[in-house]
């Protein structure tokens, strides 16, 4: 039985469980609701430990260097975003008023996610389209 089939048949007994434990928290208390919550963390675990093992062996199974530079790619626009990120561009004021945690290096986090959303965004739409135009010019 190949590791692929088991996985699976993990996967729908997570997804009963999930299901009865849905139904118990749309019935139960706010306990039972911490509970579930507690083994859903358990479970996120238990999938990012399952990705990270799937990663790290299709790494060694394919293409070392070209999933390096990639990631040095990635790293290199997420470095950037968060320098160009000024953190200044929000009235902290209002937030501080009603008293959120709010402070620059905050909103310089949350300019450098946007920027970072924006840069890769525009770089999925150009491969999208390249790809569009090279097995368009192909034919």
């Amino acid at each position: 039985m190949g590791l692929h089939k088991i996985l699976r048949i993990i996967a729908m007994i997570l997804a009963v469980v999930g299901v009865i434990f849905a139904l118990m928290v749309a019935t139960g208390s706010d306990a039972m609701i911490d509970n579930i919550l507690y083994i859903a963390y358990i479970i996120l675990a238990i999938v990012i430990v399952l990705v990270l093992i799937y990663v790290i062996k299709g790494l060694f199974a394919g293409n070392l260097k070209k999933t390096l530079l990639s990631l040095g790619i990635f790293l290199g626009i997420a470095l950037v975003s968060y320098f160009i990120s000024s953190g200044t561009d929000l009235d902290l004021q209002p937030f501080i008023e009603r008293g959120q945690d709010i402070t620059e290096a905050t909103s310089k986090k949350v300019g450098a996610g946007l920027n970072m959303f924006y840069a890769l965004g525009v770089l999925a739409i150009a491969s999208v389209v390249l790809s569009g135009v090279k097995n368009f010019t192909n034919r």
